[in-house]
């Protein structure tokens, strides 16, 4: 479904700031897949799914979705088939539009100054209701009046509304209180498994690597160094995780962000 091949990043080559981000990535996704992605910060997580989105072009190697050579597709090109997530919840919408001219936008069926049919209302008022926030009472309100969890919500729906090839999760409920968060997380789970969608989630909480999805990546200088699924995963907990990351990586895992339960 997805492979990367060899994939290659290195920001400000040959000068005292360079940075290898990605290093050789190599990566298989089977349709269907839920992976979890963690690892420190600078591990190269959010990076790899901007080599995905086409934000920049990797300097080499080769990224493929469903068969088809996108690794110099333009991101907007790819944004029609990848769907993706942010850390802020401000991202993703837009804040003057109200609620069902935001997701006229992620229908394809108009927006700002548009003509919004009874049928799409209905539509919307329908699959916000799946949120449980009481959106679909306030479709004409402001997006930029929702607080972050609802916006954050929101977006989520959007981005899946016409399901993507590949849905992209980069760390979306890290910036939403924990009752928030877990309520989002809730709704991920329930809106990737009734459309079988692929996805991939960067996420800072070890436990939610292990139980949510079928699959937990380890990244750590820009490599893959722990990749594990099915059984093996199914008995595995945080301190094993700690244990894999160290006898990878030489060190402990160092990271103020990452919580351990």
């Amino acid at each position: 479904m997805l492979e990367l091949i060899d994939v290659c990043k290195t920001f400000n080559p040959k000068t005292i700031f360079e940075k290898v981000a990605l290093d050789h990535v190599n990566l298989k996704v089977q349709d269907g897949d839920f992976i979890s992605i963690i690892g420190a910060n600078g591990a190269g997580k959010s990076t790899l799914f901007n080599a995905i989105c086409g934000s920049f072009l990797t300097d080499s190697g080769k990224i493929i979705l469903d068969g088809e050579d996108i690794t110099f597709k333009p991101d907007h090109i790819r944004a029609k088939t990848i769907g993706r997530l942010f850390q802020d919840p401000m991202r993703g919408s837009a804040p003057g539009m109200s609620i069902e001219e935001n997701l006229a936008l992620a229908a394809g069926h108009g927006g700002w100054l548009s003509k919004i049919s009874k049928a799409d209302k209905e539509a919307f008022r329908e699959r916000l209701s799946l949120l449980d926030m009481g959106l679909e009472d306030r479709m004409k309100q402001p997006v930029g009046l929702l607080s972050g969890g609802q916006r954050q919500a929101l977006t989520l729906l959007m981005s899946t509304f016409n399901p993507p090839k590949l849905l992209l999760l980069d760390e979306h409920t890290a910036a939403l209180d924990p009752s928030t968060a877990e309520k989002v997380l809730e709704l991920t789970k329930k809106i990737v498994d009734d459309n079988h969608l692929t996805c991939l989630m960067i996420t800072h909480n070890m436990q939610s690597a292990l139980e949510l999805g079928n699959r937990t990546i380890m990244m750590h200088h820009g490599k893959i160094i722990y990749d594990v699924s099915g059984d093996k995963r199914k008995g595995l907990g945080v301190a094993d995780l700690l244990g894999q990351f160290k006898k990878a990586a030489g060190k402990d895992l160092d990271n103020d962000r990452m919580i351990l339960v």
